[in-house]
């Protein structure tokens, strides 16, 4: 069974962060730039909450304010779901769908160490049951 540092060795360790100061037009930007649906919200090296599309879209579109007069503080997620790297894969993905969380910092001793998302874990899973079919087959056909 895989584990969060596995997935993490493999998708690598990027981490894109905002300042809870900066304004949600600036979070939707930098979340169209690098082609993910969430980003931490960071002051210096603490992590203080996560923003995602789902919170732009409640939280901003629906609520009727301007994404670009609005602090990324006023709509962020404050209590963050996160893992450590010793979890497993089942794990997480037991956490984040009875959370309905798609998006889980993964903390070392409260330092970010990266992130992964429910695509992520889906994509292990697939993988480790891929190998296990291959595996049959090979122990079936004798080879």
């Amino acid at each position: 069974m895989s584990t969060i540092e596995e997935i993490l060795a493999v998708k690598g360790r990027s981490v894109y962060a905002i300042a809870p100061h900066r304004t949600v037009y600036d979070a939707i930007v930098l979340m169209a730039e690098k082609e993910v649906g969430a980003l931490l919200v960071m002051e210096g090296e603490r992590l203080v909450g996560i923003i995602s599309e789902r919170d732009y879209a409640r939280r901003v579109v629906l609520a009727g304010k301007s994404s670009r007069d609005t602090p990324v503080r006023d709509v962020m997620t404050k209590r963050v779901l996160c893992a450590r790297g010793t979890q497993t894969v089942n794990e997480c993905m037991a956490l984040m769908t009875a959370k309905r969380a798609r998006h889980l910092p993964v903390l070392d001793h409260k330092h970010v160490i990266g992130v992964v998302s429910i695509g992520d874990l889906v994509k292990a899973t697939i993988r480790e049951q891929q190998f296990v079919i291959e595996q049959l087959q090979h122990y079936i056909s004798g080879s």
